[in-house]
């Protein structure tokens, strides 16, 4: 997945469009883990890569995705780039 997302709307209020960022995100998750990883791995990993700009994108883990948008949202960005790739793994 990559993609950019809006920081503000003319609907809604700035928390909820940060919730609606996390939401898409957990979802995605969620359709990843329900796929079968191919055979001889057991899980996927997720590389991450998130920034004002997919030029400044800086790799973080997929827990942290959530913080970063809030502080990319505090420091006065209209917009936060998200790249994730799952890539299988073992554990």
């Amino acid at each position: 997945m990559k993609k950019t997302f809006p920081l503000t709307s003319d609907r809604l209020a700035p928390a909820r469009v940060r919730d609606k960022i996390r939401q898409e995100l957990n979802r995605y998750s969620r359709r990843q883990h329900h796929r079968r990883p191919p055979e001889g791995f057991t899980l996927w990993n997720f590389i991450c890569k998130i920034g004002p700009s997919a030029a400044t994108a800086e790799v973080r883990p997929f827990n942290e995705l959530g913080a970063v948008v809030e502080r990319l949202a505090e420091t006065g960005a209209t917009e936060v780039y998200i790249e994730i790739s799952a890539q299988p793994g073992t554990r």
